[in-house]
């Protein structure tokens, strides 16, 4: 056909397309410069003419082809025009992009070679993709790919449904009946490869279009599940596995979709599962796609009488194919490379699914089938089946805790005798179940089993395989870092002796890092008890560290040394160390100097030693801190790496290659490197340590810090951490300028001006509620260390409107969240992921409620104008169904109550209500924060409040009285009923009739043994009374005795306050003449040190 080129045009191109194709490396660059800097800048409309002219004419099948592929590389390049980035394709004229639409339709349609003509359809995809952005119609599109689903070679009929994958929307707003023919059509292809672009193109299609329209298209499924029917007959493993893959996106968009035949679809999947005439990847596919269900429908799954079961079974049968030509594990015991891939091989497969099973199902359905099988396979003569026991226990024990926590004495039974097996692979499986148990079960296997564990691990770091010593000492740091010095300070010999054998002896690098590691745990966790090692560690740890830094393959170790040494350090302490920190730290900076290589681990484990050291020298540390900063200040400043990929070699490339996430976006990908963004947080983390340690010290770095670091981080919207960690530092820097300058200094003054803005503008604009939460606590801290009347109107005005945004933002999430638990159960969102949303916004409206706090505590009434805009909002609070909101509004009361004095009685129609219905709240949180507020209306309100409060008191009373009174939350609530009982009495109590009376019942609400704010009030009224002489007292001396034992034993009075409680209750015992001996007889015997200690 005729081109609409000119002549000499077309010659350039083809000329441009020679070069290009050409393997002649000089040849190639000349047309790769001539294509950028020519085509592209000058005439890119000519360019994709031609190529889509090459596409349709082109002289031979690669010619085509090669014309197609790279019409589509650059129809999606982005140039900036106008200050906006645009894609060549769609800045092309409109009479340009018609005929290029038209002439891409064209070659489609009359090509015979099935590669070239995929890739046209990938061409006609990306056109598709940037006039559905752009919102420009193709309406001639939809119909050619209809007709070519419906052509007579398969060929068509395959290439309409790749086009379909690729751009399901230019269908999603077709009438469905006409869809649904389509891909019914394409599901009972006579071809093969048809049905599975047809699965591929549902799959797609599916994931467009709303949840609402899905369930027109239930019915196709059976259609689906028959394609796969032939596939296993045959043996293609291939292509089934690229079937499954469509099933799986399946069951991750609509999993209800397979509810109605979910029970054979489990069976079918199992089938595959266990067919090992299947390769590897296809059976992985057929359990990744059973195992989606559990993610997105767990109930779905516990319902099914042989889901749990089966999935079960069949993880156990992949966990046992390892080692298949390694039987003594000679092979594996060698290798030095311990962190190769095996994230495709099947027993890794059948771990991380029983992983999710257990998370996702619970241990009530997952346990019983596990433990059905697990005794048999502990006593198999195969040691795979035993090694996969044994894993299994790993990888169930964080689902499963709850059950499983109450059989640990019989699971530790089935696991220690593994720690003594004949096979290497078997003893090293026991100890990776020892250590995720110490993780998984905290606190108790260390309080409770920490003999069992530490005398079975210890012997196996003697064990002939290093692999098998270094696994040992690492479950040792799992064990350690989670137990109390207490524990470990009689194991420490025996520890200290076997991890100094590893690391002194010939043994392999990885097993003397892991040593290092493992003593730098014990260290932290031991603190000073690990003082008596230190002379025959640090020497040794000095001689690592004092070696020349040559040797690539050393660098590790030394790192690990640099950490052991340090953390030996901080446990230690300053004194112990001596002049031994002053050679530390010229060691570390000689090592820093010697640090040039940019992947050289040495360098960010410096930057934690430098923190350590930090913390242990103090001010001593400040004459280090020129070297120290500036690699920590550009990496904490380092800009975020972002490319946008549009070239596939690129993003191949980019795929292998760690430290990279890659993210689509309209038909592109963002590549951002997170590992430096790991970096950025690190560093920024560590300046939060220096401007802590350090305070006044610090502050020559504060303004570049802040201005550099922190407060561009607070927007860093690329990584999360970031931005918390940045919200962190804010307030530490604040207080460096304070501690430098003064409270009341000019310096703080302007600093906090040129900030406490853009604070403002992050609370309005932060996007994650979990960091949101973050951005508040940075607020109240920093307001909390300015001080005093540190906010103007203008700023507490903002301050309101990001509040009251945030607060709307919380009732729309609610009112969704209602809405959602409405839905049918199979179409709700995860119970768990709603249960996260639900923390992240408590979590949020408490430090709300703490900014609140806090700006009324240090601007008092002046806040009280603007906070007087939220009324509406606060109104529909406290009268919410939702006890959050509830629990929000009362802390409001409690804060005006508390820091606006008699100024709260004008919003007595608001408040007094709300109060009196907080105390039978049945949220114990609610019920504390009604009765705490009704105590600060008694103490600060006034006499307008003396009527209200006295009509209080039965409440009060029966707030203490409730059933739970006395039991986990109850208490707090309980006992602050009773301290604002005394806040009454002794603040507020003209209004209260037989004062007398209220008085003797007010001592059956002692004791207050939880709550160290309440408690001095009401130790300080049962002071009173005694001094007075008050017959309430006088008649119930013994119980007294015991209410101020278990409040001095509980530490919730202290110093003065409980010097003149003790005082106070010793004369009472002398009024009444009762004897302390005996009464201490009838004491429980844990809290006679506290009696002999005080009243002696």
């Amino acid at each position: 056909m005729a081109s609409q080129l000119p002549p000499d045009v077309v010659a350039a191109l083809h000329q441009l397309l020679q070069g290009l194709a050409s393997s002649d490396n000089t040849t190639r660059h000349i047309a790769e410069e001539s294509l950028n800097n020519d085509w592209i800048t000058t005439k890119p409309d000519m360019l994709l003419v031609g190529l889509a002219e090459q596409v349709r004419d082109g002289g031979d099948a690669n010619a085509r082809s090669f014309s197609a592929v790279l019409f589509r590389r650059l129809a999606a390049k982005t140039q900036t025009k106008k200050e906006e980035p645009q894609e060549l394709y769609i800045e092309c004229a409109p009479s340009m992009k018609a005929y290029i639409r038209n002439t891409l339709l064209q070659a489609f349609a009359h090509e015979s070679d099935n590669h070239t003509r995929n890739k046209i359809g990938d061409a006609i995809a990306e056109v598709a993709r940037q006039l559905s952005d752009a919102d420009e119609p193709w309406p001639e599109l939809l119909n050619s790919l209809f007709q070519a689903s419906k052509s007579q070679e398969a060929s068509h009929r395959e290439g309409a449904f790749r086009i379909f994958t690729t751009t399901p929307g230019i269908i999603e707003k077709q009438h469905g009946e006409v869809v649904k023919d389509v891909f019914s059509a394409g599901f009972h292809d006579a071809d093969q490869n048809v049905r599975i672009a047809a699965m591929e193109a549902f799959a797609a299609f599916f994931r467009s279009i709303r949840k609402t329209a899905q369930k027109s298209f239930f019915g196709l499924l059976p259609d689906i599940m028959n394609i796969l029917v032939p596939l296993k007959e045959q043996q293609d493993s291939d292509t089934l596995s690229k079937a499954l893959m469509a099933l799986i996106d399946l069951a991750e968009i609509s999993p209800s979709m397979f509810k109605s035949m979910f029970n054979d679809v489990v069976k079918y999947g199992i089938s595959f599962v266990q067919d090992k005439e299947l390769g590897d990847q296809t059976r992985q596919n057929a359990l990744e796609f059973l195992a989606t269900f559990a993610d997105t429908a767990p109930q779905m799954c516990r319902k099914d009488p042989i889901y749990t079961t089966e999935m079960v079974t069949q993880c156990l049968s992949l966990m046992t194919d390892i080692g298949a030509d390694d039987e003594d594990a000679a092979e594996w015991n060698e290798t030095d490379d311990l962190d190769v891939d095996e994230s495709d091989l099947n027993h890794v497969a059948g771990e991380q699914c029983m992983d999710r099973l257990a998370n996702r199902l619970g241990g009530g359905y997952v346990l019983a089938p596990t433990f059905q099988w697990l005794p048999r396979m502990m006593t198999s003569s195969s040691w795979r089946d035993r090694h996969a026991a044994l894993m299994a226990i790993s990888a169930i024990s964080e689902g499963c805790r709850d059950m499983m926590e109450g059989e640990l004495d019989k699971i530790l039974d089935l696991v220690v005798p593994a720690l003594r097996d004949e096979h290497a692979r078997v003893r090293w499986a026991g100890c990776n179940a020892l250590g995720q148990m110490s993780t998984d079960f905290a606190g108790v296997m260390q309080e409770k089993y920490h003999q069992i564990v530490l005398s079975s691990i210890i012997p196996v770091l003697e064990s002939p395989e290093p692999r098998v010593q270094s696994h040992a000492a690492a479950s040792l740091v799992n064990f350690c870092e989670e137990a109390e010095k207490e524990t470990l300070e009689p194991y420490l010999d025996e520890l200290l002796k076997r991890l100094l054998a590893l690391l002194t002896s010939d043994s392999k690098r990885y097993v003397q890092e892991q040593a290092l590691s493992t003593i730098a745990t014990i260290a932290d966790s031991a603190e000073q008890a690990f003082g008596r090692y230190y002379d025959h560690l640090m020497p040794l740890l000095f001689g690592v560290l004092n070696q020349p830094q040559q040797a690539k393959e050393n660098r590790l170790l030394n790192a690990k040394a640099m950490e052991c040494a340090t953390l030996i350090a901080l446990a230690v302490g300053r004194e112990r160390l001596g002049t031994d920190a002053v050679q530390l730290v010229q060691v570390l900076g000689n090592i820093q100097n010697s640090v040039s290589d940019p992947d050289d681990p040495q360098g960010s484990y410096l930057l934690h030693c430098w923190g350590r050291m930090c913390r242990v020298m103090g001010n001593d540390f400040l004459p280090y801190l020129p070297a120290v900063m500036p690699p920590l200040l550009e990496l904490a400043s380092a800009k975020a790496d972002v490319q946008l990929l549009d070239d596939e070699d690129q993003i191949a490339s980019m795929e292998q290659e760690e430290g990279w996430e890659l993210l689509p976006v309209r038909g592109k990908y963002i590549g951002i490197k997170t590992s430096a963004l790991d970096d950025k947080y690190m560093a920024i983390e560590l300046l939060v340590i220096y401007a802590q340690q350090l305070e006044a010290a610090f502050e020559p770095y504060v303004h570049t810090v802040l201005k550099e670091i922190a407060i561009p981080g607070l927007r860093f919207f690329f990584n999360d951490a970031v931005r918390v960690a940045s919200a962190k530092l804010v307030p530490q820097l604040l207080n460096s300028i304070k501690k430098a300058h003064g409270p009341q200094s000019q310096q703080l003054a302007e600093i906090w001006q040129s900030t406490v803005g853009k604070l403002l503008e992050d609370l309005a604009q932060e996007p994650a509620v979990d960091t949101l939460a973050e951005m508040y606590q940075c607020f109240y801290e920093s307001v909390e260390v300015v001080g005093q009347n540190c906010l103007s109107p203008e700023t507490m005005a903002a301050f309101i409107s990001a509040a009251e945004s945030s607060l709307r933002e919380y009732q729309q999430r609610h009112e969704g969240r209602l809405l959602e638990a409405q839905k049918p159960e199979e179409e709700r969102e995860d119970a768990d992921d709603m249960m996260y949303a639900i923390e992240d916004d408590q979590t949020l409206l408490a430090d709300m409620n703490k900014a609140f706090h806090t700006i009324f505590k240090n601007q008092g009434v002046t806040f009280l104008p603007q906070w007087e805009r939220l009324i509406p909002l606060y109104d529909r609070f406290i009268n919410s169904a939702d006890p959050t909101q509830r629990q929000w509004a009362l802390c409001i009361i409690d804060d005006v109550l508390e820091f606006c004095g008699p100024e709260a009685w004008k919003y007595q129609a608001h408040f007094t209500g709300p109060l009196v219905q907080g105390l039978t709240d049945k949220i114990p949180a609610n019920r504390q924060a009604a009765a705490y507020g009704v105590g600060v209306a008694a103490k600060n309100g006034g006499p307008a409040f003396s009527e209200f409060v006295a009509h209080t008191i039965r409440q009060l009373f029966d707030a203490t009285q409730l059933p739970k009174a006395r039991q986990d939350d109850h208490v707090f609530a309980t006992e602050n009923a009773c301290a604002s009982i005394a806040k009454i009495l002794h603040f507020n109590h003209s209004k209260v009739p037989d004062v007398q009376s209220v008085v003797n019942h007010w001592i059956g609400t002692l004791p207050v043994v939880n709550d160290d704010e309440a408690a001095p009030y009401a130790y300080g009224f049962l002071t009173e009374l005694i001094e007075r002489k008050n017959p309430a007292v006088l008649s119930a001396a013994p119980q007294i005795f015991d209410y101020v034992v278990a409040a001095v034993d509980a530490e919730t009075i202290q110093g003065q306050t409980a010097e003149r409680v003790i005082n106070a209750t010793k004369s009472l015992l002398v009024m009444t003449g009762l004897n302390i001996q005996q009464l201490a007889a009838q004491m429980p015997p844990e809290k006679l040190p506290t009696i002999r200690r005080h009243f002696a």
